[in-house]
């Protein structure tokens, strides 16, 4: 009787189970749905975005970053016989020595890598770049020349008595951003050498010392030269893609520079940094905002290096409202012999003594 009870129950109320059955399994769907709905959420909202589209490029550059560089009409002076002339270049500026801030007082401190840019050397400082050092074994008072990819070395050996010879090469870039300067010949008292130099029992190798100057590598009838091993600081990397003689330089483009270089014929002379962190004189700059600019109204901003504290000093300085600095600087030989800048404890204590007077120009300077 009671199990027959029962079953008539659970007939009649079976539609009813059913449905409470569905509605839960809807609910409980639903409820884990959400669920994870609201943590891919929170995640998202945790995580920063990997491409911020509202970042200014000057505050792109984080502090311990690289610090991009701009240079327009800049002749780098690269120790005392040594001049680069940076028609347009744009790179970074980049720690040489691992947790070491790059530092404009140290040359050696930093590498310049070029994304893109076209630099000139005088073939004439190139040549005393090399009678000065000791690259060649055997080869005294050199000088350069050419026009194009042809390129003429012309010298003197001595193998008992002075004999003067000439290479004529063909200058390329290779692949591994080298400079290759390939001999197609050869003179030695203006006569033709049959072969390197095998007539006095001399080869390329012979003549350079190739395994002993880091950056010179000969190989047969080829010289490599690794510019950025080669020259003093500072050291200039880059995707080199072009050399070649345009008298009385030495060019060498970087990237696809040549449509830059047209873009910014009228520009003034300016050297900009930004972003990363940089050593000068007594001053640490966090998050990079300098530019340098040309007073002078010539052809390059003559900045050396080893000098730029008194261009500094016979310039003129200003703070930007985002505490950057426009230093505005003459050129290397334009400055003055003597400069006092100091300001005594005398004049400190009598405020009706009147400022130095370069104080006052600049001021005047900063009021027109």
């Amino acid at each position: 009787m009671i199990s027959n009870y029962v079953l008539r129950f659970v007939r009649a109320r079976f539609p009813v189970l059913i449905s409470i059955v569905v509605l839960a399994l809807a609910v409980l769907f639903w409820w884990i749905r959400s669920s994870r709905i609201h943590e891919s959420a929170a995640r998202s909202s945790a995580t920063p975005s990997a491409q911020p589209t509202n970042v200014s490029p000057s505050s792109a550059g984080s502090d311990s970053g690289s610090t991009l560089v701009y240079a327009h009409n800049l002749m780098l002076r690269k120790g005392p016989n040594f001049r680069v002339y940076v028609r347009w270049l744009r790179g970074q500026m980049t720690h040489a020595r691992r947790g070491e801030v790059p530092s404009f007082d140290d040359p050696d401190s930093f590498f310049l890598d070029i994304r893109t840019g076209v630099l000139r050397a005088n073939i004439g400082d190139i040549a005393i770049y090399l009678n000065s050092t000791n690259l060649t074994r055997e080869m005294k008072n050199i000088t350069l020349s050419g026009d194009g990819d042809q390129m003429k070395l012309k010298g003197t050996i001595h193998k008992v008595v002075p004999i003067p010879i000439e290479l004529t090469a063909t200058i390329s870039a290779t692949p591994d951003n080298r400079i290759r300067l390939h001999v197609t010949k050869i003179t030695a008292l203006k006569i033709p050498v049959k072969g390197l130099l095998g007539g006095f029992n001399l080869t390329l190798a012979n003549v350079f010392k190739s395994e002993s100057i880091a950056g010179l590598q000969v190989s047969g009838n080829d010289i490599f030269l690794d510019t950025s091993l080669l020259l003093p600081p500072p050291h200039i990397r880059g995707q080199l893609t072009a050399v070649r003689i345009v008298n009385p330089d030495l060019e060498e483009v970087f990237g696809n520079a040549e449509k830059d270089v047209e873009k910014v014929e009228e520009w003034r002379n300016f050297l900009r940094l930004a972003g990363g962190s940089l050593d000068f004189g007594k001053l640490t700059m966090h998050h990079v905002d300098l530019v340098m600019i040309d007073i002078s109204n010539d052809a390059w901003f003559d900045i050396d290096l080893a000098n730029y504290q008194n261009q500094l000093v016979n310039g003129y300085t200003r703070m930007t409202p985002q505490a950057g600095m426009q230093i505005f600087m003459p050129d290397l030989s334009r400055l003055p012999k003597n400069t006092n800048t100091n300001v005594s404890i005398e004049w400190l204590k009598n405020r009706n003594l009147p400022p130095p007077l370069d104080v006052t120009s600049k001021t005047k300077q900063s009021a027109q």
